[in-house]
């Protein structure tokens, strides 16, 4: 090639390079006047055309008690937006209606005049304001109303209103079993039931194409969602409103009383296990008493004497001792392995049988029992607590339970009178739902069952799942030693630790629990000393020759003047107990079948009514009648073959009695001086009621009263 040709090459080449170079030196100068000089314009453009596909909660399903009272809902709270370049809001509309919006809304909100709102909605106008807050936390009536207002009424797209929902989780009864119900928030581990049933409860989330206006606002391109979300299931609990009113309030009551700093109450069908209250309060800064903590679950500490129960049936089910067996308690004072050992009473009990070793709570009488078969083998002692599912835990769908402990000699801590401490309630721990699940399995002849919260989730009026009772242990001992074990809690009622709980309406079985409550000292161990609190229980079940209920009551730290169970947790559960019974008619007699006692006896069937008026007609007929007690006003009757018995009907003030079987008359009398208007419908006794008995009196409330 030429001298010519190659210098022609080198020059086209050079150009070439020197275009694409200039090309660069450009490309870099657009991308820097980009982002240096025009990046925010373009950045917010970006913003504004930016779409995405956001989750839509779902409504949350409700809660309810077992006679189907909300316990727990989602109510939906609005808030309402506006906005102002919306495609149909023209200057000319937007300038004719905004007077009369403005009004409208001073008269809704209240908060300002109608000038101020309209100063307001004028800068949005002039601002171009895509999604300017009109207001927050508007309730559905005040949102409805909204709809109709001028400029609102033509919508979205031509009047630019944009309505969120919202749901807030309200209780209509506030603190009734507050903590139980529970809730579920961010950041914070799940509470109760709306924690273990979160995923029924939340439904599925729906979907809606929302656009990010500037300023990192989102607005909902369409009025209607892309997806629908799909509501909650509902929860049906098994817990009783009014039980749960009442053993909250007989707790507070006590807890008052004893300068108590906490205390709890759980009230379980025998039968099933369905939890009907659980009740927790605890003494803030004030004075005040709230449910801040479930105690009943989540409290695992040492039982004190309640633990007596399966330290005994221990020995029962190993064949060692009959309750009738005799036991010497001594003075009062003995020595285990160096450490003193006292019991309340003064001077001791002597020579006493097992079964009143326990009435009367007798820590030496069964520490004596204990070391005497299980000094050389304690271990096997420690198997027989374990046979009775004292040591696991229950694995309920409430987040939190308390982990129980049962020591062995395995544990560091063991000593050798560690399995004798452990025969009165110290060096173990339990929860008081975990106690009152085991004092239950003996109410129920040995077969433990599960505690119940949920009977069933629906959705709407069908029903998703239903829930059973659960069986932990169909044999947690022999029915022979539940039977034995019965007999030796009624005798703490009949005349042991708990007879100021003996009534002569029906019968309570249990047993008292005073515990010295361990405190950690400045090294860290725990001790008990001389400035030592207290936590006094009770355990048991009523009517204890036909039980139905079992109940725990824990009253931790009452004032020194007053720590003994008997006298704090004692009352807690009567008052509970006594207001069961009179308003549960599942547990009295059923009404006779008159035909039925006419062809086999000549006594009179009687209507159920005033005492007085009875006992007169029965004297006047020479009719024998047994009266459990002569005092009661009112009771209800029941006929035999040689006779008639009467049984006390209990009244309770401020709540509806049960006047089934009644005369109209006597029904009537009772009903209208407890504030109620009667209507009656039929002729003969009472055969129901249209507002069941035990319910809270409203004055002037009607009830109905069908005869038969």
């Amino acid at each position: 090639m030429s001298d010519k040709a190659n210098k022609e090459v080198l020059n086209r080449s050079y150009i070439m390079y020197l275009g694409v170079v200039l090309l660069a030196i450009a490309i870099v100068g657009r991308v820097l006047v980009i982002q240096l000089v025009e990046g925010d314009k373009w950045r917010e453009m970006a913003d504004n055309y930016t779409t995405v596909y956001r989750d839509i909660d779902a409504v949350r399903g409700n809660i309810y008690s077992d006679d189907g009272s909300m316990m727990a809902t989602s109510v939906p709270i609005y808030e309402v937006r506006m906005d102002m370049m919306a495609d149909g809001l023209t200057d000319e509309i937007f300038q004719a209606d905004i007077d009369s919006l403005c009004l409208r809304l001073s008269q809704l909100f209240r908060d300002r005049s109608a000038e101020e709102w309209e100063r307001e909605l004028m800068t949005a106008r002039q601002n171009e304001e895509r999604y300017h807050l009109i207001k927050r936390k508007v309730r559905y009536h005040q949102m409805k109303e909204l709809r109709d207002y001028p400029i609102f009424n033509r919508g979205r797209y031509r009047g630019g209103l944009i309505v969120l929902q919202q749901n807030r989780r309200e209780k209509p009864f506030r603190l009734l079993a507050s903590r139980t119900i529970g809730y579920e928030r961010e950041d914070m581990a799940p509470v109760g039931l709306e924690g273990a049933y979160s995923k029924e409860l939340s439904g599925v989330s729906g979907v809606r194409l929302m656009q990010k206006l500037s300023g990192g606002q989102w607005m909902p391109i369409n009025d209607d969602n892309e997806v629908e979300p799909q509501d909650g299931y509902d929860l049906h609990t098994t817990i009783n409103l009014n039980i749960q009113d009442v053993a909250e309030n007989a707790l507070l009551k006590q807890l008052q009383k004893n300068d108590a700093h906490h205390g709890c109450v759980i009230l379980m069908e025998v039968a099933t296990g369905e939890i009907k209250a659980i009740a927790n309060l605890s003494r803030d800064e004030d004075g005040d008493y709230e449910e801040f903590y479930n105690y009943a679950i989540g409290e695992s500490a040492e039982p004190g004497s309640t633990f007596k129960l399966p330290s005994l049936i221990a020995a029962l089910e190993d064949g060692y001792i009959n309750i009738e067996d005799s036991i010497d308690a001594g003075d009062g004072r003995a020595e285990f392995h160096g450490e003193l050992m006292r019991d309340s009473k003064e001077g001791g009990h002597g020579k006493i049988s097992i079964e009143q070793a326990f009435a009367y709570s007798s820590n030496i009488g069964v520490m004596r029992v204990i070391e005497k078969y299980y000094a050389k083998q304690p271990e096997k002692f420690i198997q027989g607590l374990r046979k009775q599912h004292v040591g696991n835990k229950l694995d309920i769908e409430i987040e939190g339970e308390g982990a129980p402990l049962i020591k062995d000699p395995s544990d560091p801590s063991w000593s050798l009178i560690s399995y004798l401490w452990s025969s009165i309630g110290y060096e173990v721990k339990m929860t008081p739902l975990q106690i009152l699940t085991y004092y239950n399995a003996i109410a129920n002849d040995g077969v433990m069952v599960k505690p119940k919260f949920v009977r069933m989730i629906t959705d709407k009026s069908s029903v998703i799942q239903e829930f059973d009772s659960e069986f932990i242990d169909e044999h947690v001992c022999s029915e022979r030693t539940a039977k034995d074990a019965q007999r030796m809690m009624e005798a703490v009622v009949n005349y042991g630790t708990a007879e100021n709980l003996k009534n002569n309406n029906y019968k309570i079985a249990g047993k008292t629990g005073t515990a010295r409550i361990a405190r950690t000292n400045h090294t860290g161990g725990t001790g008990y000393g001389e400035k030592h609190t207290y936590q006094a229980s009770f355990a048991g079940y009523f009517p204890a020759d036909n039980p139905k209920y079992s109940c725990i009551v824990v009253v931790n730290a009452p004032n020194r003047s007053s720590y003994y169970a008997s006298h704090v947790a004692g009352p807690i559960f009567e008052e509970i107990a006594d207001k069961v019974y009179a308003t549960s008619i599942n547990i009295h007699d059923g009404l006779k079948v008159i035909d039925e006692f006419q062809s086999q006896t000549k006594i009179p069937v009687s209507k159920s009514g005033s005492q007085k008026d009875l006992l007169a007609v029965f004297n006047h007929l020479d009719v024998k009648v047994a009266s459990g007690n002569p005092e009661n006003d009112w009771v209800v009757t029941s006929t035999g073959n040689d006779g008639v018995t009467f049984e006390r009907r209990n009244i309770v003030k401020n709540l509806v009695p049960n006047v089934k079987g009644m005369s109209a008359q006597d029904a009537v009398f009772l009903l209208e001086n407890a504030g109620l208007t009667v209507t009656i419908k039929g002729r003969g006794m009472i055969k129901s009621q249209s507002i069941p008995a035990g319910k809270k009196i409203t004055q002037g409330e009607k009830i109905t009263l069908e005869l038969s």
